[in-house]
């Protein structure tokens, strides 16, 4: 009796950390791995949410591959990928390092919490700040640049094609830099200081360290800030879709991103079919884009 005891015990000690993590995993297969799991069946069918679905195999991928409208999106958010990300990590770098040399002690905390402000402001606060910055009529851009020229047309920045670009693009940059600075303000701080006396001591200028102690010390911090803002940048959707949701994606659709086209076929057209083959045409490509980014940042390694 008393050894079957002892092995009851041990086997309830051994139960009682999968009873504890039980309910993560409930809550994860309920709440994440089925949706994967049956948007991926859904992918292979015909299907608008109220009828029977019909299974027509690859014909969704095969129409994704030639849909000129999906690779409209792709290019739009392709521009505003190409252009933010070095915008972004430019500004964190050089204010990184000018907070961190420049501003000790509160003054540093107070304009790291500034610049991280914008990344936690709700989307729909910042796509009203922007639609009064840069309205037509009464915008205080237009206020501005008239008040430098008096004559000046106002600029229907949110009308045109080019115009509703450079806001979204504005935008995405006010909003995400200093997240990156943040990151990058970490990574700057974990360089130990001692490199750099040595190479004050050998001569380096501050260039060079920079190009030779700065950037190869912090090449993890990038890649990983790259990788992290391409997929995000892919999976942009609120701020553009607040700004430009009559007519959706803006004028002439410029600003439709990849997310939007996809909210589009399964929320508007009702065609979850197509949408879900999108979603993990989607995926596909954002897994591309990371090995490609770590493989080209990690090379010679």
């Amino acid at each position: 009796m008393l050894e079957r005891s002892v092995l009851m015990q041990i086997r309830l000690k051994n139960i009682q950390p999968y009873f504890f993590l039980s309910p993560y995993f409930l809550l994860f297969g309920v709440f994440s791995l089925f949706p994967i799991l049956y948007s991926f069946y859904i992918s292979f069918q015909k299907w608008d949410g109220f009828n029977e679905a019909q299974f027509v195999g690859l014909d969704n991928y095969a129409v994704l591959l030639t849909d000129m409208s999906f690779y409209q999106a792709l290019l739009n958010t392709f521009l505003l990928i190409v252009v933010a990300i070095p915008l972004q990590l430019f500004t964190a770098l050089l204010l990184a390092a000018i907070i961190k040399n420049s501003f000790k002690g509160k003054w540093g905390g107070a304009l790291k919490l500034i610049h991280f402000l914008p990344y936690i402001t709700t989307p729909v606060a910042v796509a009203i700040l922007f639609q009064i910055m840069f309205d037509w009529q009464a915008g205080t851009v237009n206020m501005l640049l008239q008040s430098f020229q008096s004559a000046a047309n106002p600029i229907n920045w949110l009308g045109t094609v080019w115009g509703a670009r450079f806001v979204i693009l504005i935008l995405v940059y006010w909003k995400y830099f200093g997240y990156l600075m943040v990151i990058v303000f970490a990574g700057l701080s974990a360089i130990s200081e001692d490199i750099y006396e040595a190479a004050s001591i050998d001569g380096a200028s501050a260039r060079i360290a920079f190009f030779k102690i700065t950037l190869p010390l912090l090449k993890p911090v990038i890649t990983f800030l790259v990788v992290t803002s391409i997929i995000g940048g892919i999976q942009l959707f609120d701020e553009p879709k607040l700004l430009f949701s009559t007519p959706l994606g803006g004028p002439d659709r410029s600003v439709m991103t990849i997310v939007m086209k996809f909210y589009e076929i399964s929320f508007s057209n009702f065609n979850f079919g197509y949408g879900s083959a999108m979603a993990y045409g989607t995926f596909v490509l954002m897994f591309v884009l990371s090995m490609l980014t770590l493989k080209l940042f990690n090379r010679g390694e």
